[in-house]
């Protein structure tokens, strides 16, 4: 069964089994489901509200936005627990010869590669989440400010864990121009998204 299809009780059981999936990578892609939801949330919470008129087209869009990435990164739970199968499958294949040793290797090598890309579309997707957040947060509901708040935290951590998981696969690539590439899109991700949750929060005032 897909781990979408658990239920929230079955899929924390599930995390918390001896199984490798779903790992870090999976709940980082479902943070930034709930980070999406809880912007679309606030954004619902203005529309139509007193006060708030002149805000309704943007809030709209906002939420229109927020569910696209929150089915989005619904989906990448389990891409990410798939990518990380596929690596498992390409360490079992077989080594006997040097012909099916250079196919394990290669195997190995495009999984991995997978394995680090699922993470690092989790970690843009959350990053632009983080963004419709801080827009609720400034404009929405006064009332749902700190749902809001969540939000943005939420996508932070999304990003942070994601990223960690692109980099763990990063260690044992071999490919230095791809290891370069994504490298240098993992550091500036971590450095403004910690800065970004920072701005963000200092307009909070509970």
């Amino acid at each position: 069964m897909p781990l979408v299809d658990l239920n929230l009780k079955d899929f924390l059981a599930q995390t918390a089994s001896k199984t490798p999936v779903p790992g870090g990578g999976s709940i980082a892609a479902l943070s930034a489901a709930i980070a999406a939801a809880l912007s679309e949330m606030v954004a619902h919470l203005t529309i139509n509200k007193k006060g708030y008129e002149a805000l309704e087209e943007e809030m709209l869009d906002i939420a229109k936005d927020a569910f696209q990435y929150r089915e989005r990164l619904i989906r990448a739970i389990d891409k990410d627990s798939d990518a990380y199968n596929d690596v498992l499958i390409a360490f079992k294949l077989p080594k006997g010869t040097n012909q099916e040793q250079t196919h394990r290797k290669r195997a190995i090598q495009e999984a991995l590669k997978k394995a680090a890309l699922v993470p690092l579309d989790v970690a843009r997707e959350a990053f632009k989440v983080i963004e419709l957040a801080g827009k609720v947060l400034k404009q929405g509901n006064k009332n749902a400010v700190t749902d809001a708040a969540v939000a943005v935290m939420m996508a932070r951590t999304a990003v942070l864990s994601a990223l960690y998981n692109v980099k763990i696969n990063l260690s044992s690539i071999k490919d230095t121009n791809f290891i370069e590439d994504v490298g240098r899109e993992v550091t500036h991700m971590e450095s403004e998204i910690i800065q970004r949750e920072r701005d963000l929060l200092s307009h909070v005032s509970i």
